[in-house]
């Protein structure tokens, strides 16, 4: 995979720079049920190969994806857990 095959992924299911495999999940599912045979009479079978092609790209570089449980990225990425941290004297008193 090259860094266009993965923005020409993202593209495809209209995903930015940042989005959770939730995220990823949920825009498949709503786009193959938008393209999907059995569903509207405006299908395209090269369309839902696309979106499945591009999801599988999607899916493939963030299982690759090498994940940090440092304490500073898991502050980072929980910032309302830093706050009650950073404040929890305060309401303890």
């Amino acid at each position: 995979m090259t860094y266009a095959d993965l923005q020409e992924a993202l593209r495809v299911l209209g995903l930015g720079e940042r989005a959770t495999i939730r995220d990823i999940k949920a825009r498949h599912r709503e786009l193959v049920k938008r393209h999907h045979p059995d569903v509207g009479d405006t299908t395209d079978p090269a369309a839902i190969r696309q979106i499945n092609a591009a999801y599988r790209v999607i899916l493939d570089y963030v299982a690759e994806y090498r994940f940090s449980f440092a304490e500073d990225e898991f502050y980072e990425q929980n910032p309302e857990e830093r706050f009650r941290q950073q404040f929890s004297d305060f309401y303890n008193k």
